[in-house]
C-alpha cells in the first residue's frame, strides 16, 4: 500500500479492533485548524480544508464505522459546508489581515454578533436543521435528527466565525454535546474523543476570544474618530490589557 493509499484508506490496529487513519489524521487537522482560529491566524481556514477533504471520505464510505452500515450524510455533508464557508471565512479573514488586522496581531477583531446577527443565527438555524433533517432522511442517513442538528449547528458556527463573532464557540459547544453521543453510537470513536477534546478547546477559545473582545474593541472604536473633540473634555481611559 502506498502512502497516499494508506492515508485515505488505512487502518491501525488497537486492540481488538482499529482506527481509521483518515478518520484521526482529518481530525488532527481539524484541531489545528481550532487552534489557529482561537489565536485568529488566517492559516486555520486552509489547514482545515486538509481535514475537511479527509473526513468527508470517511463518514460517505461508511463502512469504515464497523459499527453501522449506513453512512452518516449528515456529518459527510458538513464536511462540504465547511469546505465552502473555509473559502469565504480564508477570503474575509486574509482581506482584514491586508488591511492591518487587530492591534494584537490577529487577523479579525472579535465581537458580539448583536440582534442582527443573532437574528440571522436563529433564521439560520431553523430553516437549516429543517432542510438536513428532512434531506438526510431521504438519503437514509443513520441518525436524521441529531445529524440534522450536527449539520445545521456546524454551519451556523462556521459562519459565525467567519463573521468574527464570539458566540460561534457557544454554538460549536451546543454541536458538541450533541454530537460526541452520536459518534460513540455510531462507533466513531476517533472522532467522538475528538469531539470531546474540541469541546475543551471550544471553552478555552470562548475565554480567549471574549478577552480580546474587551481588549481590542474600545480601542478600535476611539480609533475610528481621532479628531473628533471629547464633549466631557476628558481623555478615555487606555483599554485594560
Amino acid at each position: 500500500m502506498s502512502p497516499l493509499e494508506w492515508l485515505l484508506h488505512g487502518h491501525v490496529a488497537v486492540g481488538g479492533g482499529y482506527l481509521s487513519v483518515p478518520e484521526v489524521v482529518g481530525n488532527l487537522f481539524g484541531l489545528a485548524s481550532a487552534l489557529l482560529g482561537m489565536r485568529r491566524v488566517v492559516w486555520a481556514w486552509p489547514v482545515g480544508l486538509v481535514g475537511n477533504a479527509l473526513l468527508f471520505g470517511v463518514f460517505a464510505w461508511g463502512e469504515l464505522s464497523n459499527v453501522v452500515a449506513e453512512p452518516l450524510w449528515g456529518q459527510a455533508g458538513r464536511q462540504v459546508f465547511f469546505a465552502a464557508v473555509g473559502v469565504y471565512g480564508w477570503w474575509r479573514w486574509a482581506a482584514a489581515r491586508r488591511a492591518g488586522g487587530a492591534a494584537d496581531g490577529g487577523a479579525v477583531v472579535p465581537r458580539w454578533a448583536g440582534p442582527s446577527g443573532w437574528l440571522q443565527l436563529a433564521v439560520l438555524g431553523a430553516v437549516g436543521y429543517a432542510a438536513a433533517y428532512v434531506v438526510l432522511q431521504r438519503l437514509g442517513s443513520w441518525g436524521p435528527a441529531t445529524e440534522a442538528w450536527i449539520l445545521a449547528g456546524s454551519m451556523l458556527a462556521t459562519y459565525g466565525m467567519a463573521r468574527g463573532w464570539v458566540e460561534f464557540w457557544l454554538v460549536w459547544l451546543a454541536v458538541d454535546v450533541v454530537g460526541v453521543t452520536t459518534l460513540l453510537e455510531a462507533g466513531y470513536y476517533p472522532t467522538a474523543v475528538m469531539y470531546l477534546v474540541y469541546a475543551g478547546f471550544v471553552v478555552l477559545g470562548f475565554v480567549t476570544w471574549l478577552r480580546a473582545e474587551r481588549r481590542l474593541r474600545p480601542r478600535e472604536q476611539v480609533s475610528i474618530h481621532p479628531a473628533t473633540p471629547d464633549p466631557t473634555g476628558t481623555a478615555p481611559e487606555p483599554a485594560a490589557r
